[in-house]
């Protein structure tokens, strides 16, 4: 069965606690004799850096040290040179050096000087190599303590998201719009559809505005010969009124009245040729 995301974590996380790295950790073989003699120190680097060392320091410890080492070294072979050459003088008998052992001093010393010269070359280019190896761990580890704290808050992180996910679902009335309710799959078909829908209108509507200004043409022409038979259809409407008036005049005000008749004679000859099935 496999762990869940919080067993790993819990894993990482006491793997974490069992290799703690720091630079305390780091410098303690070397700090922890100076600690305890701490009061009889003469040097003058700073007692804080061993209750708060920081790269900075260390670097700057190392190079004081080195300095320290390298007056210590000369001092020493400066001490048994000087005890050697007094040994050598009231020695009974007293020490006599040949020229010829001279030069094959000189020799084997131009030979132990060039195999030191490239021990300490090789060693430089190791030291530095570890430092840049050191760095580099030093950034993934840094990288790694990030990456875990994102995970510890990343549980939180998805209990939020989910309820903001129920909220938004309690929030959506379902059925409401079945549109809105509808897979992703059948959301993207749709929205293609939509979308070449559209574009067809956009089609039929670029070339209804090509017709435009022909229609616009053609509806200024039909304007024009409006204009004429409207002012005709005015003309005859009066003079047909006019006709009109006239008639009424001629008849004395029984016009309406004949007219009525008429059409009460025309219905009373209708309903009897339709009684006695005259066709007229």
């Amino acid at each position: 069965m496999g762990q869940s995301s919080e067993e790993i974590l819990d894993s990482v996380l006491e793997v974490q606690n069992g290799h703690e790295l720091s630079i305390i950790k780091l410098s303690e073989p070397v700090a922890g004799p100076l600690k305890k003699s701490s009061g009889e120190r003469t040097s003058d680097v700073s007692a804080d850096v061993f209750e708060n060392p920081t790269p900075a320091s260390l670097e700057a410890d190392l190079a004081h040290y080195k300095e320290l080492f390298s007056k210590l070294r000369f001092s020493y072979l400066e001490q048994v040179t000087k005890e050697k050459f007094i040994r050598a003088i009231v020695g009974d008998p007293p020490l006599v050096v040949e020229h010829q052992e001279n030069v094959e001093l000189e020799s084997s010393l131009a030979v132990s000087k060039t195999s030191l010269k490239a021990q300490k070359t090789e060693v430089a280019e190791l030291v530095a190599e570890l430092e840049k190896r050191g760095r580099e761990l030093c950034r993934k580890y840094e990288n790694v303590q990030l990456q875990t704290t994102q995970l510890q808050q990343l549980p939180e992180n998805i209990e939020g998201l989910q309820a903001s996910i129920e909220e938004l679902k309690a929030t959506q009335q379902p059925g409401s719009n079945p549109i809105l309710s509808m897979p992703l799959e059948k959301t993207l078909a749709l929205v293609e559809e939509r979308q070449r829908e559209r574009a067809e209108l956009d089609r039929q509507l670029e070339q209804l505005q090509l017709l435009v200004p022909r229609k616009t043409r053609e509806l200024e022409r039909l304007n024009a010969e409006l204009q004429p038979l409207e002012v005709k259809r005015l003309g005859s409407t009066a003079s047909a009124r006019e006709a009109k008036r006239r008639k009424e005049e001629a008849l004395g005000g029984f016009g309406d009245d004949l007219e009525e008749r008429g059409r009460w004679w025309r219905g009373v000859e209708g309903g009897l040729k339709g009684m006695l099935g005259v066709e007229g």
